[in-house]
């Protein structure tokens, strides 16, 4: 369906909204304020509805289907957080209210930090970073802040697996430090041998290691403990990336492996909304080594209050913290979102969240694994990664793999990473998809398995079945266009 402009939609003379008489006197706009005709479509108000609505149907969303998208975790954003968030009393604050105003709100952050610090196992929390992109760039400043403060200015260096998310290096090199890649061994751990040869040369120099766990491969890693110590060993630190902590709730705490700090993502874990819904929120759990470090203002008890008076609220500046990191005092919408999430799910549910995220994904392994190349073949965690490419079906990709899934009515997963793995297909179905919605999308898989090596060319002249087909990706971000053109306008050369 191709869906015209409303321009095109208008005719002279219709409108929307008949507005009633004005009851007060009319005064003339000045004319320093008027402007020209403004090229505004005519349109009744049922036609304006019904664009929108079909624009809107023409957008994948997670109310309409399956969205595997693994790393990103595409996860169902119960309604009941979108009410809590729409509360007058947390919608219509305002981060300046004094302390004494605010005293619900800081409430909630203060549990909310509570709450974050026992599922990670940790010291402190801040709840101040706005993504978890911001929340790695906490982590490193507080690392790198701590090496300081104990005269070890020369630990310049992060380790960091070739497994890892892409924004960590990107985060590493804007802190100013430096990165040193370590490798995978066959079963998809940190090569420990390499990581053991890399600390005795430059032991001194390195400032600690990024590790996401489980990794992006979607494995857990089995050696972390021994990954933990011979960083510690050699004096560095071990920030995690918490964005696949939607796997480890209720079952491993990070801070009890020996991390020094981890941002979670709140829309991974959490269940706040993701990219267009956002915000993003990536608060970060700490040990008691970093816990003096974090950005601030966080939320303390200023005042004990007793049998007849609560606690009172207030921002509390840890001692070496290393400042301010976000416009006021974070999403607060996200936490809000986050804390109803935990509230209503309790520590059991949490854990079976977690089991369930695990769950679904190795069902879905197995349905699809006979059909598709495995790189490292084990028990997942939340998300798995194949390759979308066959040596008997030559001139299919993994990209057609995602096109064709768009005509069997699903979104694609994400595509081409981790880059470790050859035309990779990364996985996620989370933890609220059924078994009749995760067999559906295995035997699309399956069906499209079957299609590269009898029907190719239904692959690499995917999707059918979209409004537009395959774009230039790369001429559309060169060669932006901001504006739209009716029909009866010529394009634009």
């Amino acid at each position: 369906m191709t869906e015209p402009l409303i321009y095109d939609l208008g005719r002279p003379g219709r409108m929307g909204v008949h507005m009633p008489e004005p009851d007060v006197p009319l005064t003339d706009i000045p004319a320093e304020l008027t402007r020209d005709a403004v090229d505004l479509p005519e349109v009744d108000q049922l036609s304006v509805v019904r664009h929108f609505t079909r624009l809107s149907k023409l957008n994948y969303s997670i109310d309409q289907g399956l969205y595997p998208l693994g790393s990103c975790t595409m996860k169902y954003n119960p309604r009941l957080n979108e009410d809590t968030a729409r509360l007058a009393g947390f919608a219509g604050s305002h981060p300046l209210q004094d302390p004494e105003l605010a005293q619900g709100n800081l409430a909630l952050m203060f549990q909310l930090q509570e709450w974050l610090k026992e599922i990670g196992g940790f010291e402190g929390v801040t709840l101040q970073p706005a993504a978890g992109a911001q929340g790695e760039f906490t982590g490193v400043l507080m690392i790198r802040a701590y090496h300081h403060a104990r005269g070890e200015a020369g630990r310049t260096k992060m380790l960091i697996p070739n497994s890892a998310h892409g924004t960590n290096p990107a985060t590493v090199t804007m802190a100013g430090l430096d990165v040193i890649e370590l490798p995978s061994d066959a079963r998809g751990n940190i090569d420990l041998d390499a990581l053991r040869g890399v600390i005795e040369k430059q032991g001194p120099q390195i400032a600690g290691l990024m590790i996401t766990n489980p990794n992006t491969l979607g494995l857990f890693e089995e050696h972390i403990e021994a990954v933990v110590a011979a960083v510690h060993g050699c004096g560095g630190l071990v920030y995690g990336d918490g964005a696949n902590m939607n796997a480890m709730v209720g079952i491993a705490r990070p801070g009890d492996l020996g991390f020094d700090a981890l941002h979670y993502n709140l829309h991974k874990t959490f269940s706040t909304p993701h990219g267009g819904g956002g915000p993003g929120s990536g608060p970060v759990g700490v040990s008691d080594k970093l816990v003096d470090f974090m950005p601030g203002p966080i939320v303390g008890i200023t005042d004990e209050g007793d049998e007849d008076e609560p606690p009172l609220y207030g921002w509390v500046m840890p001692k070496h913290s290393i400042g301010r990191l976000k416009a006021f005092h974070g999403n607060f919408g996200m936490h809000v979102r986050a804390y109803t999430y935990i509230r209503v799910h309790g520590d059991t549910g949490l854990r079976a969240n977690s089991e369930n995220a695990v769950l679904n994904a190795n069902y879905l392994l197995s349905k699809v694994r006979h059909a598709f190349t495995v790189p490292y073949d084990r028990v997942c965690k939340h998300e798995f990664v194949v390759e979308g490419v066959w040596h008997d079906a030559p001139g299919v990709h993994a990209l057609d793999v995602s096109k064709r899934l768009i005509d069997y009515g699903y979104h694609p997963p994400t595509n081409y990473f981790p880059l470790i793995v050859h035309e990779a297909l990364m996985i996620e179905p989370t933890e609220t998809e059924t078994r009749e919605t995760l067999d559906a999308f295995a035997e699309a898989l399956l069906s499209i398995a079957a299609e590269a090596h009898e029907q190719p060319d239904l692959l690499r002249d995917a999707p059918h079945t979209a409004p537009v087909a395959r774009l230039d990706e790369v001429a559309a971000a060169k060669q932006l266009v901001l504006c739209c053109r009716p029909a009866n306008l010529p394009a634009v050369a």
